[in-house]
């Protein structure tokens, strides 16, 4: 983990220092998301939170070409988004739908379903608002009241001018995924090639992971998918794209952050 400076307004440099945190993907720690079933599990690496309590949290999964669990259910409900591969995620009787990246899905408490993963490196982003995480076996299966989503990359709505953030940059865009703006919700924003700006925010919480692309961050500190932001309270996170791709970035946040030139 490391602590690094964001550039703030009215925020000492200690104050910064202090609360804003950044993991870069070459940083993350790796295990087993069943440490019981060793190197038969898929990878797993928490960002932020303690999967293994109640608690909210969030981590990185990767799996294997060719993985497919058997049906099962989960205790808690959980979302997912694409960072590399194609994903499957549904029903065991569905066919396959396989998601590429930037692509989204929820998977209620207690439905039985199957995930599965097509391409020789798949990772994704897994998020809960409380936990702990628990695979289970279908037998306990039972009905939350929530629906799954799954939604194809190529299926996102991305919005200019939006609720979710105030947009003051060319060519920056959002889409919403879930939660409430005026408590805690989730969203991706789409930062274009040759992007120089900032995201700011003054939210109790607001995390952010890099979905594709690559940006720098601060002039010093090349963030790839994967990459992982904290910063609650006021905060600027400056921010380059200086690649010749557009780049995706999740954020969790509990009001609505600004992007700016």
């Amino acid at each position: 983990m490391v602590f690094i400076i964001a550039t703030t307004s009215g925020v000492s440099a200690q104050q910064a220092l202090a609360e804003t945190q950044v993991t870069t993907a070459d940083e993350v720690k790796w295990g087993y998301l069943n440490p019981a079933r060793g190197d038969k599990s898929p990878g797993a690496a928490d960002l932020w939170g303690d999967r293994t309590i109640d608690t909210a949290s969030g981590m990185l999964v990767r799996f294997n070409k060719g993985f497919e669990s058997p049906p099962h259910i989960h205790n808690i409900t959980y979302r997912g988004i694409v960072i590399e591969g194609e994903m499957h995620n549904d029903d065991p009787n569905a066919a396959k739908m396989w998601m590429p990246t930037g692509s989204f899905w929820t998977q209620p408490a207690g439905e039985e379903h199957t995930t599965a993963a097509n391409d020789k490196t798949n990772l994704i982003y897994l998020e809960i608002d409380e936990g702990p995480y628990l695979v289970q076996p279908s037998k306990q299966h039972f009905d939350n009241g929530e629906r799954p989503i799954n939604i194809h990359a190529d299926n996102m709505v991305w919005l200019h001018k939006t609720d979710l953030a105030t947009i003051n940059a060319a060519g920056v865009s959002a889409t919403y995924l879930w939660g409430d703006t005026n408590a805690v919700y989730g969203s991706l924003v789409k930062i274009p090639k040759g992007f120089k700006g900032s995201i700011d925010s003054d939210a109790n919480e607001f995390k952010a992971v890099v979905i594709s692309g690559s940006l720098e961050y601060n002039e010093t500190t090349t963030l790839k998918p994967g990459s992982f932001i904290t910063s609650p309270g006021k905060s600027r996170l400056v921010i380059e794209n200086d690649t010749n791709d557009d780049a995706i970035v999740y954020i969790r946040a509990s009001s609505p952050y600004d992007v700016n030139e």
